[in-house]
């Protein structure tokens, strides 16, 4: 084969392979695209395993063809022919040593980071002191998403908004199918289940707006349950909740139980919602039992499983 053409072969498949790289920096990939702390420390442990794997794979692909080329069955080959070789302690050392240092270092880091992200971060983007979490109530139905703001008063379906540099406290349940909420750009998924109230921590630390979804299968109208979230700075976030407190309608009972019927529906904003309806969810599923600052998310402190992040 001339050079110049296995020169041009070899060019081809490097450039490939570093578009095929390159292209998950971009937003239509969010987890390789972090817009918070959680998402950018998630990526950092993808990105440590990716590395670990390599150091596997590559010595291995390497290797494969490497033998193929000095041991394959040819006239006047060099290598040396050995039918009794059975065993050798020193490779042995050496395959199982590596993988085991492996776990050992992408168990520690998991370990640390699962440890780290069971609060929300104590300082902003900028580096100044963070400031106290909002509290957003989350209930999944089928096949919709119910979001409830109990420190703002109001509620919306189908569309989130939150401001920027300041953790969000999710707490999740379902009044349906069991599922998980998702937002790739801020970090991993939490599950919402029947009578219960998960705990999920993000923040989004620049403007913009990303993709929520379901990460659950839940039915056939699970491909419907995504949501924009939109993270603006405090100041509109705070002319947002004013605009929806003055312009959309009251969410009722009889509003809230419609939406637990199985269909689906567009994005709706609400200037109220009867404040005691998640707590009622939680308990007509058996979870009469869980502590009133377990439901409502009162005391971040003590919270045993804060971030979740069940998705990491």
């Amino acid at each position: 084969m001339p050079k110049t053409f296995r020169r041009g072969i070899l060019g081809v498949l490097f450039t490939a392979l570093s578009l095929f790289l390159l292209s998950g920096c971009s937003s239509k990939y969010p987890v390789l695209d972090p817009a918070g702390p959680v998402a950018k420390e998630e990526l950092h442990l993808i990105e440590l395993s990716a590395l670990l794997c390599l150091i596997v794979v590559l010595p291995v692909i390497i290797l494969l063809f490497v033998i193929i080329a000095k041991y394959r069955d040819r006239p006047n080959r060099k290598a040396k022919y050995q039918p009794e070789w059975a065993e050798s302690a020193k490779l042995e050392l050496i395959w199982w040593s590596i993988p085991i240092i492996i776990i050992i270092i992408l168990g520690t880091f998991t370990a640390r980071s699962i440890f780290h992200l069971q609060q929300p971060v104590t300082s902003a983007s900028d580096g100044t002191k963070a400031k106290a979490p909002i509290t957003i109530e989350v209930t999944s139905m089928a096949w919709k998403w119910v979001f409830m703001y109990p420190g703002q008063g109001v509620a919306t379906v189908n569309t989130l908004e939150i401001p920027t540099d300041r953790p969000v406290q999710f707490v999740l349940t379902t009044d349906g199918p069991m599922n998980t909420l998702w937002i790739p750009s801020l970090g991993g998924q939490e599950m919402t289940m029947p009578g219960m109230a998960m705990r999920l921590w993000l923040q989004a630390d620049k403007a913009g707006t990303y993709i929520g979804k379901g990460g659950n299968f839940s039915g056939k109208g699970f491909a419907d349950m995504s949501f924009k979230v939109h993270a603006v700075s405090q100041n509109d976030f705070d002319k947002w909740v004013s605009n929806v407190k003055n312009s959309s309608p009251k969410m009722t009972t009889s509003t809230y139980n419609k939406l637990t019927k199985h269909n689906v529906v567009g994005v709706s904003t609400y200037s109220s919602y009867p404040k005691s309806i998640y707590t009622k969810t939680i308990e007509e599923y058996g979870g009469k039992d869980m502590k009133d600052w377990m439901i409502n998310g009162t005391d971040p402190s003590s919270m045993p499983s804060m971030s979740g992040n069940s998705g990491m």
